[in-house]
């Protein structure tokens, strides 16, 4: 390769380097500094070292009482039930006509379009606590309750209705892409498949199109944990405030933005950010040795 080609591939490749530089490394490694030093957002910021890691595993109750176990719980169910479902989905309309499976699969896709404020405004009415919400109105007309109940403030339905609302609009990206892979696989496979002994629809999923479409898969599992650790706006939205009522669900990001932009500890909140970037890094990892192709 000459000089020339190294020049125009150099040239191709900045818009992309540039972008990813600024809005992905240098904010990591800057999140990553700011997490071992004391940072209010007024004074300069002052190294501390990892006193910051030692206050969230020994000094910060809250964090190990409610946020990391509402966090796992919420990530173990959301992530793989709404990756499961999207799959499963996908696979079905992969079996209807072209015409209703385009107009279902924007119906499961348009939610994930939908912002967590305007998510949470149609959801709040849903589950309002007093009579005009839609559930509470159904109960009482059914005889089930006598008064209203709190659904948004009550620590035993918040985190239900936060997992709930969260699947309900997790059909994204990772969905769309399960869709196409189904929808490449050679029909011809299936054919040979049953040829050779499969006897029916489950054997030809486990043994015929998750094997047959394993990038796709892949990309919906990194998906699946990404958006999940991040869907943390949600319950805030829903209580109406940072903290949730009695921390019922308060994940690491509510965590983490209660920190940094209602109490300005930035290092703090930095050192938060730090751990969720490497819980995410953590389940991709496991999602890639899962699905990524063996050579």
């Amino acid at each position: 390769m000459n000089n020339r080609e190294h020049l125009s591939t150099s040239v191709f490749l900045a818009p992309y380097l540039i972008l990813f530089s600024m809005f992905i490394i240098i904010p990591v490694v800057v999140a990553v500094g700011l997490s071992f030093t004391y940072f209010n957002t007024i004074e300069f910021p002052s190294f501390i070292g990892l006193s910051n890691y030692v206050n969230i595993i020994t000094q910060d109750n809250t964090f190990m009482q409610f946020v990391l176990p509402n966090t796992l719980i919420f990530s173990l169910i959301v992530g793989p039930g709404g990756y499961i479902m999207a799959f499963l989905l996908a696979w079905m309309l992969a079996q209807i006509s072209k015409g209703p499976r385009t107009i279902l699969a924007l119906i499961l896709f348009s939610p994930s379009m939908t912002a967590g404020v305007a998510m949470g405004v149609v959801w709040k009415i849903i589950f309002s606590g007093d009579q005009t919400g839609y559930l509470n109105n159904l109960l009482i007309s059914m005889g089930f309750i006598t008064e209203p109940i709190q659904f948004l403030q009550s620590p035993e339905y918040l985190m239900i209705i936060m997992i709930l609302v969260t699947l309900w609009g997790s059909m994204g990206v990772g969905f769309l892409a399960m869709l196409s892979g189904v929808l490449n696989i050679d029909k011809e496979i299936y054919e040979a498949a049953y040829i050779d002994g499969i006897r029916n629809r489950f054997q030809e999923i486990i043994y015929i199109t998750i094997p047959s479409m394993k990038p796709q898969m892949l990309f919906g599992a990194v998906m699946a944990v990404v958006t999940t650790f991040q869907a943390g706006s949600i319950g805030v939205e829903l209580s109406g405030q940072n903290p949730t009522p009695q921390n019922a669900g308060q994940l690491i990001v509510n965590h983490l933005e209660d920190f940094g932009f209602i109490r300005y500890e930035m290092g703090y909140a930095a050192a938060l950010s730090v751990l969720l970037l490497l819980f995410i890094y953590g389940f991709s990892r496991v999602a890639m040795k899962l699905f990524a192709e063996k050579d």
